[in-house]
């Protein structure tokens, strides 16, 4: 299986990331044309051999309205960085976000008003996170390439509501920074479907601002690493470099969380080719060179046969032990687990201290959920504390259309193991409806649906 490895030892953005994999042979041309399939223009790519240090790698670049979209100046005194809320928007600096970082990266804030729609042009325009999310559902896209792209975005989104206390859907990206951060996540997870990556992992990931070291902003100094890098970065292995610039943007933050299905050491691998993605910054005085590292490669050993289905992803585990609540309040937190995100929720009888019967909580849930169901198991149950870890997940590719039976259409999810068919399950709250509305066995709507679905199986 076609792997790949990143390693953030001088941390990561979007523009390093799409940078390492041209740096690995990944057509620009190639990859523009991808790109054209979305719905956005007024941008042009480029790339570039530079050195960082000692070290050579490949610097894509991101033009709007023929602009290049790179920070300010480190020693610049900014206009605006995070203006979130900012009493006149019109005076922000559209290119950036962070004044002190040498990488591209999103930028969102929450304006009530806006600067012209999807369609508008100009300097000013912004972009809602649900544009975004349908321009990419909406493009004809690669299914895995597409997927990606939404999980990071998702992430992003959250992680920014989070740091500055707003809805999801009130996050709202500058349209030249949303143009580079669209142009850096899709385009990242195009080129990953170009290259038939197959399985992604991460070495620990450079923050930067260790031991200190500030962003400004329209608030004034804010503390490296940003609010919504942090956020991304919870349950991700780090490493210290010392370094109080910014190593790793939240842009960069969200494409490693949402890719990689496993943080560690190099995998058991057959190596390929090692390529390298430059920042913008190229300071003497940091002994870091400034690259992303990622290496390509044919998984081999333990790491190959674990590797064996269509699509694997990364989801957090949360579990409490309990022993003192009623059934009453246990199966009451479950129904608002499942309301607020929660994949699966599950209850173990164990036995805790001093020989007391008690229940363990178990909770699944997307990384960009754990937070919110933290809070509600700490709200709902008698525990004082709840366990997490990012666990890998490996899943059948998964489809689900509607079919015809006797009594009307129910939805079934399909799932395929390395192109194959290998299971359908029909829904069960589509099954239950028709069998109560025709006064038929539920069971027989349940063969009915599968048979209609998979009619060589049955």
């Amino acid at each position: 299986m076609r792997t790949l490895y990143i390693d953030p030892f001088s941390g990561v953005s979007g523009d390093m990331f799409v940078g390492a994999l041209l740096d690995l042979g990944l057509d620009l041309a190639k990859l523009q044309h991808e790109l054209g399939k979305l719905d956005l223009s007024g941008y042009s790519l480029s790339a570039s051999k530079v050195l960082r240090g000692a070290m050579a790698g490949t610097k894509f670049d991101v033009r709007v309205a023929g602009e290049l979209v790179e920070p300010p100046a480190e020693d610049a005194t900014p206009s605006v960085a995070h203006d979130h809320g900012i009493a006149d928007p019109a005076q922000a600096d559209h290119g950036h976000s962070h004044a002190d970082h040498g990488h591209s990266h999103s930028h969102s804030h929450s304006h009530s008003h806006s600067h012209g729609g999807a369609g508008a042009s100009g300097p000013h325009v912004h972009r809602p996170y649900a544009e975004i999310k349908a321009l990419i559902e909406k493009a004809a896209l690669a299914p895995r390439a597409k997927e990606r792209a939404q999980a990071a975005f998702k992430l992003l989104a959250h992680a920014e509501a989070r740091a500055h206390n707003m809805e999801v859907e009130k996050v709202i990206f500058h349209e030249v920074g949303a143009v580079d951060s669209i142009v850096d996540i899709v385009g990242a997870c195009i080129g990953l479907e170009l290259l038939g990556v197959e399985q992604i992992e991460c070495g620990p990931v450079a923050l930067g601002g260790d031991g200190g070291g500030y962003i400004m902003s329209a608030h004034g100094r804010l503390p490296l690493p940003a609010p919504a890098t942090l956020e991304l970065m919870s349950g991700v292995p780090l490493r210290e470099t010392g370094v109080k610039k910014e190593l790793t943007t939240p842009t960069g933050a969200a494409l490693v969380r949402a890719l990689a299905s496993k943080f560690g050491p190099l995998p058991q691998m057959q190596i390929t080719k090692t390529g390298y993605g430059a920042g913008t910054r190229n300071d003497p005085n940091i002994a870091i060179p400034n690259l992303l590292r990622v290496t390509l490669g044919e998984a081999t050993g333990a790491a190959a046969a674990t590797a064996s289905a269509n699509e694997q992803d990364t989801v957090v585990e949360l579990q409490a032990n309990i022993d003192d609540a009623t059934p009453e309040v246990l199966g009451y937190a479950a129904e608002r687990l499942f309301a607020l995100g929660a994949l699966d929720v599950f209850f173990t009888p164990i036995q805790m201290k001093k020989f007391r019967p008690g229940t363990l909580l178990t909770v699944l849930c997307e990384p960009a959920k754990q937070d919110t169901l933290i809070e509600c198991i700490l709200r709902e149950t008698p525990s004082f504390g709840v366990r997490f870890e990012s666990k890998s997940r490996v899943k059948l590719a998964r489809d689900i259309r509607s079919v015809k039976t006797p009594w009307g259409e129910v939805r079934v999810k399909f799932g395929s193991h390395r192109g194959e068919l290998v299971s359908v399950h029909p829904e069960y709250e589509d099954c239950r409806a028709l069998a109560e509305k025709h006064r038929v066995p539920l069971r027989q709507v349940i063969e009915a649906a599968r048979a209609a679905a998979w009619p060589a199986k049955t």
